[in-house]
């Protein structure tokens, strides 16, 4: 089993989200985040004062799902969350060891 976290624009959730039903994937655990890469800061006024946004608004998706499906879900999230400018996020995938339902004790890719 893996772990995806992404990264995306907040906007583009939806999308993401629809998607990922379209291929049959559910579950999904969603966070607001903040953060920053090469998109850095941004400069705005807010009743006549300039002032600099440090950290971007970005959402974070987390999905565990079966080794098979990592690639067809990180295609899915590519795909959707793309806008073809800088900050559309970042994919990260991780091994899981176990995976426990609590209200059934059932575990591994059943849990899921």
């Amino acid at each position: 089993m893996k772990k995806i976290e992404a990264i995306i624009k907040p906007f583009k959730l939806d999308d993401v989200k629809e998607a990922l039903q379209a291929i049959g994937l559910t579950g999904i655990t969603v966070t607001e985040v903040k953060g920053f890469g090469q998109q850095q800061s941004s400069a705005d006024a807010y009743k006549g004062a300039d002032y600099v946004i440090d950290f971007m608004p970005k959402v974070k998706i987390e999905i565990v799902l079966e080794d098979d499906k990592v690639e067809s879900a990180i295609d899915t999230i590519c795909t959707a969350a793309n806008t073809g400018r800088i900050g559309d996020g970042k994919i990260f995938v991780f091994p899981v060891e176990q995976v426990v339902r609590i209200r059934t004790g059932e575990r591994g890719s059943k849990a899921i």
